[in-house]
C-alpha cells in the first residue's frame, strides 16, 4: 500500500507574512474552515507569541476547526511554547511546531550560539512542548545551508526528546531538487532513530523551485509537505499547495504516496485567500489561474474537442472550476443568502451583521443579474472590513473624464463624525479620485501597487481593485469591489487608509522564519 502524504498548510502563518497580507481573526477562521472542508491534514494557524492578536487568532481557529490538526509556531523558548500551548488547549487535535536555526551563518551571526547550545535549546523546547501535546514538530531553520553531520546530531536528539515530525526547511530557497532530495534521503538513512518520526519539508520559492524541491523530497522519503494556498508567503513565497497536491494526484505512476484532500475545493479556497489578502492570482498560474485550462491555439482546441487527454492532463472539474454552484439574484431571499454564506464558511454573529450583508447583496443584485460565489466572497470581505473600526468612509464620488480634457474628481468622505469634500485632477478618472481622497486624509503614504481584476465574467462583472500603500516602512493592502472600477478603486484606497490609521495588527518577534 502507498503511504499517505500529509499536507501541512501554513497560509495563515507563513502566508500572512507576505508584506500587506495580514488577516483579521475572522478572516483566518474563514480560511481555516475552507482548508478543513478541503480535508487539509494540518493547519498552522499562526505564531501565538508574536502578538495578542495572533494568540487570539490561533485560539479561535483551534476552537472552530474540528477535523484538521491545528498547529501553532514557537521559537525554542519557554515563553513561546507556553503561549502556543495555551492558545491550542481547546483544539480537538493540536500540534506545537518549534524551531531554532542550525546553519553556521545563522548560529554565528544571528543566534551567537555554539552548536552544543543550539542542541540544548532544541531538546529542551521539544520536551517542554510535550507537556502540552504529544504531537510535536521540530524544524532546524535554514537546514538547506546547514552541515549534514550537525543536522543528524540535532535531529537524533530531538527525536529522543519526543519530536514526532522533523521538518527540513529550505528557508532561503537555496536548494535545487537533486541535492535537496539527496539530503532528505541521507538524513533518513544516517539518523539511527529516524523511523520514529515523519520527515517533512518546507521550501521557499526564491529560485522558483519550491514545488520541485518538495516533490524531490517526497521521492526520497519525506511524507509531509508544508505549503500555502496560491504559494503565498514571505519574499517569493512557499510551495504551492494546489501544485503539490495535483502533481501527486496526477502522477500516481511516479509518486509512492497519496493525499486525502478533496481537490474540488481548491479553486474556491484559492479565490477566498486571494480576496482576503488582496493578492490576485496571475492568469497563467498553474491549477488556479484563469488560463489554466484555456486553449487558444487552433491545434490545441481541435485536439481537446476530439479527446480531452490530448492537451489536458487534469480535469478542470477535479479542482473545482466547473463545480455546480447556486447562483443568487435579486429575487433571492434572506434564507438562501444566509445558507450560501454558511456554505462558504461565513457565520453571521448578529442579526445586524446579517441585515447589513443582505442589504449590500441586494444593492449588488440591482447592478448585475447573477451573483456568483466569487461575488459573495468579495461582499463578505467588504462586510468584515466595515465591521472593524472604520474611521474613514466613502460617501460619494463624482468623476468627469472626457476626450481632450483633464479628468477631475470630487469626493466626499466621512472621517469620524465630520464630512469632508475635496477635488483633484489627474491622468485619469482613477488617478484623480485617489488624489482627491489623499488630499483629504493626507496619509503621506506612497502607492506601491495598483491592480484590477474581474471577479467573474461578463461586462457587468464586479471589478476587484487592490492597492498597496507604504508609509514609513509599514505596508498595507486595501481591497475594494464594485461594478464600477473607479468606485472600486476609491473603496480600495480608503480600505488601505483605514488600515494605516488602525494600530498595527501584528508583529513577528521571531528569531527567524522557518
Amino acid at each position: 500500500m502507498k503511504d499517505k502524504l500529509i499536507i501541512f498548510d501554513t497560509t495563515l502563518r507563513d502566508g500572512e507574512q507576505s508584506p500587506g497580507a495580514s488577516m483579521t481573526r475572522d478572516e483566518k477562521v474563514r480560511i481555516a474552515k475552507a482548508l478543513e472542508r478541503m480535508k487539509v491534514d494540518v493547519i498552522e494557524a499562526g505564531f501565538p507569541a508574536a502578538s495578542p492578536g495572533d494568540f487570539e487568532s490561533v485560539q479561535t481557529v483551534a476552537e472552530a476547526v474540528k477535523d484538521s490538526t491545528v498547529c501553532g509556531l514557537s521559537r525554542a523558548l519557554d515563553k513561546d511554547i507556553d503561549r502556543a500551548g495555551e492558545a491550542l488547549k481547546r483544539a480537538n487535535s493540536s500540534r506545537i511546531h518549534t524551531f531554532i536555526a542550525t546553519s553556521p551563518i545563522h548560529m554565528q551571526m544571528k543566534l551567537k550560539m555554539e552548536p552544543e547550545q543550539v542542541i540544548e535549546y532544541a531538546v529542551r523546547a521539544v520536551k517542554r512542548a510535550r507537556q502540552y501535546t504529544d504531537n510535536v514538530e521540530f524544524s532546524p531553520e535554514d537546514a538547506g545551508r546547514s552541515d549534514e553531520d550537525f543536522l543528524c546530531r540535532i535531529l537524533e536528539a530531538v527525536i529522543d526528546a519526543g519530536a514526532t515530525t522533523l521538518n527540513i526547511p529550505d528557508t532561503v530557497g537555496y536548494s535545487v531538487p537533486q541535492q535537496f532530495g539527496e539530503t532528505i534521503a541521507n538524513l533518513i538513512k544516517r539518523i539511527p532513530n529516524s523511523d520514529k518520526a515523519i520527515f517533512s519539508v518546507h521550501c521557499h520559492n526564491d529560485l522558483g523551485l519550491a514545488v520541485a524541491n518538495s516533490l524531490a523530497a517526497v521521492m526520497n522519503g519525506a511524507r509531509q509537505i508544508e505549503c500555502t494556498i496560491n504559494g503565498l508567503g514571505e519574499r517569493a513565497g512557499n510551495a504551492s499547495l494546489e501544485e503539490v497536491v495535483m502533481a501527486v494526484r496526477t502522477r500516481q505512476d511516479i509518486f509512492p504516496c497519496y493525499t486525502g484532500l478533496d481537490t474540488t475545493q481548491i479553486v474556491t479556497c484559492s479565490k477566498l485567500v486571494s480576496t482576503i489578502t488582496g493578492f490576485p492570482v496571475q492568469p497563467n498560474k498553474a491549477i488556479v489561474g484563469a488560463n489554466a485550462f484555456a486553449h487558444e491555439s487552433g491545434i490545441h482546441q481541435d485536439g481537446v474537442l476530439k479527446s480531452r487527454e490530448t492537451y489536458e492532463i487534469m480535469k478542470a472539474e477535479d479542482v473545482g472550476w466547473s463545480a455546480n454552484r447556486m447562483v443568487l439574484g435579486k429575487h433571492s431571499g434572506r434564507n438562501a443568502f444566509k445558507s450560501r454564506m454558511n456554505e462558504l464558511g461565513f457565520q453571521f454573529h448578529s442579526e445586524e451583521e446579517l441585515n447589513d450583508a443582505f442589504f449590500r447583496f441586494k444593492q449588488l443584485a440591482d447592478k448585475k443579474h447573477d451573483i456568483f460565489d466569487e461575488d459573495l466572497q468579495a461582499l463578505i470581505s467588504e462586510v468584515s472590513v466595515s465591521a472593524e473600526e472604520e474611521k474613514v468612509k466613502l460617501i460619494s464620488l463624482k468623476v468627469c473624464s472626457e476626450t481632450g480634457e483633464t479628468p477631475n474628481a470630487t469626493v466626499t468622505i466621512r472621517v469620524g463624525s465630520e464630512e469632508l469634500t475635496g477635488s483633484s485632477t489627474g491622468g485619469g478618472a482613477v488617478d484623480a479620485s485617489l488624489k482627491a481622497i489623499e488630499s483629504l486624509v493626507q496619509t503621506g503614504a506612497s502607492l506601491e501597487l495598483y491592480s484590477v481584476n474581474n471577479i467573474t465574467t461578463g461586462t457587468d462583472a464586479q471589478g476587484e481593485v487592490t492597492v498597496r500603500l507604504d508609509k514609513a516602512g509599514r505596508i498595507v493592502n486595501g481591497l475594494g469591489a464594485d461594478t464600477d472600477i473607479v468606485i472600486a478603486s476609491a473603496k480600495a484606497y480608503i480600505n488601505a487608509v483605514n488600515k494605516l490609521q488602525s494600530p498595527e495588527y501584528r508583529q513577528h518577534p521571531q528569531i527567524g522564519d522557518v
